[in-house]
């Protein structure tokens, strides 16, 4: 099979689609022939040397992604089932071995594209907005990000959940995206956006998503008294230490959000998943198309997300 490799860590530069062995099928999995692949930053991380890998290269990125079962070794699906998966190893790869217990069954109405383009950050967004914090009605939220991945989604949820959102992002342009997705303000990060928050919320906000890391003590800052952070990212750099002589001052709470603490069985992942597919297919969430690379160009796909030019979702395609 062709895959999208590397042996050495670096830029893009290291990658290379190169023929391997085809994947052996251990008890109780399923052979998936690939039909999309979500890109992540993790598997830029990985391709840097940022994330800890196991085994010896060549070494091949992604967990995501969406295909037709060629072969299984047990009942619980068979040749010709479409499925998916959030958290699956070697994805960056015509073949890919698959856990039943990883599995997502797909129905007709949702396609591979739309699979691997939503399942890792749409389940992400759906445990932010109702494990990590339960939103309500009536209350209003703080996203950081707001034009990533994550943050159009978890924008789309909080408003289905009857939150009143709040943005933050870098640019006017994103800015206009998070508007378009559902965001009722939004704030660059090189304006003066805490006090802009605390003139729309003089008590602070109900929740601040921060994925940003270096923002946590803003995050707090524009929080109200009895509110809460949930911090699950750091794509802007190390978060400051939090004193708890604060959170006891202001009884507010500080929340670690990592999808795999949630996602812990097979009947969870499935019910969040189909959560979410009845949300897209209801019209609730709307999805923008992805942009598309080949897997055999997954140097310029790689390029084209560290660019942080991307709005939406990019997938490879075997």
């Amino acid at each position: 099979m062709k895959a999208l490799t590397f042996s050495e860590f670096g830029s893009s530069k290291v990658l290379k689609y190169a023929t391997i062995a085809d994947p052996v099928l251990k008890e109780n999995e399923i052979l998936v022939e690939m039909k999309a692949i979500g890109l992540n930053f993790g598997d830029i991380y990985r391709r840097k040397g940022n994330y800890y890998l196991t085994g010896v290269p060549p070494f091949i990125a992604g967990y995501e992604g969406a295909g037709i079962v060629i072969n299984s070794n047990n009942t619980s699906y068979t040749v010709g089932d479409r499925i998916a998966f959030a958290d699956v190893p070697l994805a960056n790869a015509e073949l890919v071995a698959v856990p039943i217990e990883k599995v997502i069954p797909l129905t007709d109405e949702i396609s591979f594209e739309t699979a691997a383009s939503v399942l890792l950050q749409g389940l992400t967004a759906t445990y932010l907005a109702t494990n990590s914090h339960k939103t309500i009605a009536g209350e209003t939220v703080l996203v950081h990000a707001a034009a990533g991945g994550v943050g159009q989604l978890l924008i789309q949820i909080s408003k289905l959940l009857g939150a009143t959102v709040i943005g933050l992002t870098s640019t006017k342009e994103k800015a206009e995206f998070a508007l378009s997705n559902g965001a009722d303000n939004v704030f660059l990060y090189d304006e003066d956006w805490r006090k802009k928050v605390l003139t729309l919320c003089p008590q602070g906000v109900d929740v601040a998503y921060d994925s940003v890391g270096s923002t946590l003590s803003d995050s707090f800052e524009i929080t109200k008294d009895c509110g809460q952070v949930v911090f699950f990212g750091m794509s802007g750099g190390d978060p400051d230490f939090i004193n708890p002589r604060m959170l006891m001052d202001s009884s507010k709470t500080l929340t670690g959000c990592d999808l795999w603490s949630y996602l812990n069985s097979k009947e969870e992942r499935i019910n969040k998943a189909n959560q979410l597919f009845d949300w897209i297919n209801s019209g609730q969430i709307k999805i923008r198309p992805a942009t598309s690379f080949k897997l055999s160009k997954g140097r310029k796909a790689h390029d084209y997300l560290e660019s942080r030019n991307s709005t939406g979702k990019i997938i490879l395609i075997p």
